[in-house]
């Protein structure tokens, strides 16, 4: 190609700029890390923390049958993993008290008359007492109570004894059929809550990470006086921009790599679908970032402003995204409100790629939707930021 060819020296100017940002970034040691260290710890923070998982609840126990039958149940409730107990007592009242002071989770009262109950094939009564503080909480205990209580009652049914229990939903013996229920749990069998959590946030990860990062790079520079010094050079405005962004996206693309090598070892989500999907789905959501966080730092004069506004950006992206919690559980009128969150979007590809092995004739509009949002953010800040060098 001639030397002298405009295109010819358009790709030589652009090298050399996109050579001169990873120079920058190179020698910037703290924004190098926080391209990679921090994503990491993150993600191993939601992973585990964010966990909803409940086990091991503090269980207190009256038992005033003190039967065979009574320290079974209590064997069966504290063999689970769900319930760990911690004491005895001798009255209601006190268990009550000690629930209430925040020392224990959860309670059973087992009335007098249990055993003599069961032994008549009567409706054995138990109760169940739940800290109800965390509403969460309480809901899951009451399941793993029920849970509990469903596999004693069969016990019971082998052992030729007839019991029922109002907690649980088992129809007592009647002459007429029972409806039985079987269920199958589609796409994760063992119900591993963090699956939802990783493929989640690592959507919020990408837009955080790009939002804040090549905000700061782009403060930095303008604080540095280097951007009147690239106006001074025959780069045009567009030249500047694709230099800026490049080394910011490759440096994001490898986060991705390294959060996916993470999601697998240490969280072992499994991998159904198409790879390619979700780095495209991926790419799309860090120029999302960069876009937005170009536009934050053209209406911002200092790291500190543009990390205040920020915060006003960033986490209602994080709460409103289904990310970290079903959108299902919102309100009616907020969830609409999600469809216009990149974040939302991306959320819906990861999960349906790792764990369903969903293809692009299912997901395109989620695509779609993140290109749309892709170059809206960008072309503002694209605008904005040619304004600003004018």
């Amino acid at each position: 190609m001639n030397p002298q060819d405009p295109r010819s020296r358009s790709g030589n100017r652009l090298r050399a700029l996109i050579r001169k940002e990873f120079n920058q970034i190179r020698r910037d040691k703290r924004l190098a890390m926080s391209l990679i260290v921090p994503p990491i710890l993150q993600m191993l923070l939601f992973g585990f923390a964010l966990d909803a998982t409940v086990s091991h609840l503090r269980l207190g126990v009256v038992d005033e049958s003190r039967s065979p039958e009574s320290r079974e149940l209590i064997a069966t409730l504290s063999e689970s993993k769900s319930f760990e107990f911690s004491a005895q007592f001798l009255s209601p009242d006190d268990l009550g008290t000690t629930i209430s002071r925040g020392a224990l989770d959860a309670g059973v009262v087992i009335p007098y008359d249990f055993a003599r109950k069961l032994q008549r094939g009567e409706t054995a009564e138990v109760q169940f007492l739940l800290n109800a503080m965390n509403a969460n909480t309480a809901a899951i205990g009451q399941g793993y109570a029920e849970g509990v209580l469903a596999q004693y009652n069969r016990s019971l049914l082998r052992e030729g004894i007839r019991g029922n229990f109002r907690r649980v939903s088992i129809a007592p013996p009647t002459e007429r059929g029972v409806v039985e229920q079987h269920t199958a749990f589609l796409f994760n069998p063992g119900l591993v809550g963090t699956w939802f959590i990783v493929t989640g946030t690592f959507g919020i990860l990408m837009i955080l990470n790009g939002s804040l990062v090549s905000s700061t790079a782009m403060i930095k520079e303008r604080e540095a006086g280097t951007v009147e010094q690239l106006l001074m050079t025959p780069a045009s405005t567009g030249e500047i921009i694709v230099a800026k962004v490049t080394p910011l996206f490759l440096l994001l693309m490898i986060m991705v790599l390294f959060v996916l090598g993470l999601m697998k070892v240490a969280f072992g989500v499994p991998m159904r679908g198409n790879l390619l999907l979700v780095l495209s789905g991926a790419g799309l959501c860090i120029l999302c970032g960069i876009g937005i966080g170009t536009f934050i730092a053209t209406f911002t004069k200092s790291a500190q402003q543009a990390q205040l506004m920020s915060f006003f950006v960033n986490p209602p992206m994080a709460v409103l995204s289904g990310a970290l919690t079903p959108i299902e559980g919102m309100p009616q009128w907020l969830q609409p409100i999600t469809l216009v969150n990149p974040v939302r979007h991306f959320a819906t590809i990861s999960r349906a790629v790792f764990l369903k092995g969903s293809g692009i004739d299912v997901l395109w509009p989620n695509f779609l939707a993140l290109l749309a949002f892709t170059l809206i953010t960008v072309t503002l800040s694209v605008r904005r930021f040619r304004r600003q060098l004018g």
